[in-house]
C-alpha cells in the first residue's frame, strides 16, 4: 500500500496581529504592537503552500493541505471570564476591563499549525489507524483557547472511524503541558514501513532527583508526562520511540520549541549543539532504534551562536522529499540574509547526507509573530484508502487555491492593530468569512458561533 505525507498547513486567520502574547518567544515579544497585515500575511502563507503543492505533484513523493483558522475574539472565553449581554457587549466590557485578556482571546496564532496535535500514523500503531491528539497548550492562554474547535476541525476532515481515532487533548494542567507536532518528529527509511516516533520535552514535572534541570527564566512548555501519555494512547510500540530533553539554557535563550533548534525528516536531522540534554546519548538511541542509515548534522554554536538560531529560524525549516530522490530545505528569507546562517546551511546541503538544496521563502508576518516555515504545517502520512475517506474540501489543488485567494481577497484586512479588533464589527466579518469558509472547505459546522 503506499503512502504520502501531507503538510497541512494553517491558513493564517483575520485576526492576525502582534500582540507579543508568548513569554519566552523572542521575535513574538520584540514587534508587540506594530500594525500587521493580516491579507498579506494569509496570501503569504498560502503562496508558500502552494508552491510546495506544485512541487510535490511534480515529485509524487508529498501533498499539500490547508487548515482553516479559528473564530476570534473568541467570545465563548470572555463569557466564562464571567463577561455576559449580546457579542457586542461582551467585546466593549472585556476591552475595557481587561485590554490584554481580550487581546490575547484575538490570537490568530492557529496558523502554527505544527501546534495543532501529534499525529501518529496507522503505520505506527498497534490498532492500525491514524491516531490524533490536540494539542492542549497549556502554557500560554491565548494558545489554550484552541484545542476544542482544533479537534472539532480534524474530526471534521478525518471522519471515518474505520481509518482514525481522536484523543481528547490533554488535562488543562502545566504536569501535562502539550505543544504538540512542534516537539514531536516521526523519522523513517521509506513510506511502507513503521517508524521511530522521536518526542522531545522541557522537563520532567515530577521529577526530584538534585540531578534534573530546568530552564530558569521562561517555561518549560512540553513535559515528558504529556510526551509518555500521547505515546501510550497512540498505541505506539515503546521499542520505535525515543524520548530527549531540551536543552535547558536553549529554553531560556528562547528556543520555547524543538522545532526552533531542531528539524528532522526521513533518515536526517539537523540541530544545534544546544538542541538536547545529553545530545551523544540521544543521538545513539536514535541510531541504534532507526533501521537503516540515520544522518544527524549538528551546527556547533562556533558556526552559528545560539542568537543567530533564534533570529532567524533557521532550523524552523521544513525538510520535504526523500532520501531516494532527494531532500530539500524549505527555509525563511531571513536565513538567506544572515550570511552566518546562509553560510550553515550550504555546509548541510554539501555535506554527506540525503540534502540536495535549500529554497528560500518570504513569510515575513509570520516570521515578525515568532513562527516559520516549519510551524506553518502539521505532518500527516496516510495511505490512499485514508486520503479516500476524507470527504472535506483541504488538499490544496488550483481550484481550491483559486477559492482560498478570492475568499482572502474578499475578507482580510490590510492593516490591522488591537484597537480595530474592539470594534464588534470586526467580529461579525470575521463569523461570516468563516462560515463561507466552511462551505468552500465542506467542514460542516466547527465553530463555536455556528451551533449557537
Amino acid at each position: 500500500m503506499s503512502y504520502i505525507e501531507y503538510n497541512f498547513d494553517g491558513l493564517v486567520g483575520l485576526s492576525h496581529h502582534y500582540g507579543g502574547h508568548s513569554f519566552g518567544n523572542v521575535a513574538s515579544g520584540a514587534n508587540k504592537a506594530a500594525a500587521s497585515n493580516p491579507k498579506q500575511a494569509a496570501l503569504q502563507g498560502l503562496k508558500k503552500a502552494k508552491t510546495l503543492a506544485q512541487m510535490g505533484l511534480e515529485s509524487g513523493v508529498w501533498g499539500q493541505a490547508i487548515l482553516p483558522p479559528q473564530e476570534r475574539p473568541f467570545l465563548p472565553a470572555l463569557r466564562k471570564l464571567g463577561f455576559s449581554g449580546s457579542n457586542a457587549d461582551v467585546i466593549s466590557q472585556s476591552a475595557k476591563s481587561y485590554p490584554q485578556i481580550f487581546a490575547k482571546t484575538c490570537s490568530a496564532a492557529s496558523m502554527w499549525t505544527a501546534n495543532a496535535a501529534t499525529i501518529s500514523p496507522s503505520l505506527d500503531t498497534a490498532d492500525s489507524k491514524v491516531h490524533f491528539t490536540p494539542a492542549n497548550l497549556v502554557a500560554m492562554y491565548h494558545r489554550s483557547l484552541e484545542h476544542e474547535t482544533t479537534g472539532n476541525v480534524l474530526q471534521a476532515i478525518f471522519a471515518d472511524s474505520r481509518y482514525f481515532s481522536h484523543h481528547k487533548a490533554l488535562p488543562q494542567n502545566m504536569i501535562y503541558g502539550d505543544e504538540g507536532a512542534a516537539n514531536h518528529t516521526r523519522f523513517y527509511s521509506d513510506h511502507s514501513n513503521s517508524g521511530v516516533e522521536f518526542f522531545v520535552y522541557g522537563a520532567e514535572s515530577y521529577a526530584s532527583s538534585p540531578n534534573s534541570v530546568k530552564p530558569s527564566n521562561y517555561p518549560a512548555r512540553q513535559t515528558l508526562e504529556a510526551s509518555s501519555i500521547i505515546a501510550r494512547n497512540h498505541t505506539l510500540s515503546l521499542d520505535k520511540v525515543v524520548f530527549a530533553q531540551q536543552h535547558p539554557d536553549a529554553i531560556d535563550a528562547g528556543v520555547f520549541h524543538n522545532d526552533v533548534i531542531a528539524v528532522g525528516h526521513g533518515n536526517f536531522m539537523m540541530c544545534h549543539e544546544m538542541a538536547f540534554l545529553n545530545k551523544e546519548a540521544i543521538y545513539a538511541k536514535l541510531k541504534s532504534t532507526f533501521t537503516g542509515d540515520f544522518y544527524i548534522h549538528e551546527v556547533s554554536n562556533e558556526d552559528l551562536p545560539i542568537e543567530d538560531v533564534v533570529s532567524s529560524y533557521m532550523f524552523n525549516s521544513q525538510i520535504i522529499g526523500d532520501a531516494e530522490s532527494g531532500m530539500f530545505i524549505i527555509a525563511p528569507q531571513e536565513c538567506a540574509d544572515n550570511s552566518r546562517v546562509k553560510a550553515a546551511i550550504d555546509k548541510i546541503v554539501e555535506g554527506e547526507n540525503p540534502i540536495k538544496g535549500v529554497h528560500f521563502f518570504d513569510v515575513k508576518q509570520s516570521m515578525r509573530n515568532g513562527g516559520g516555515p516549519a510551524c506553518l504545517r502539521l505532518r500527516v502520512l496516510l495511505s490512499q484508502q485514508e486520503i479516500d475517506a476524507v470527504s472535506a474540501r483541504v488538499v490544496l489543488d488550483d481550484s481550491l487555491y483559486s477559492d482560498l485567494t478570492t475568499w482572502i481577497g474578499a475578507h482580510y484586512r490590510d492593516q490591522l492593530t488591537i484597537s480595530d479588533m474592539v470594534d464588534p464589527q470586526f467580529y461579525e466579518e470575521g463569523c461570516t468569512a468563516l462560515d463561507e469558509l466552511t462551505q468552500i472547505m465542506r467542514l460542516g459546522s466547527v465553530y463555536d458561533f455556528q451551533k449557537i
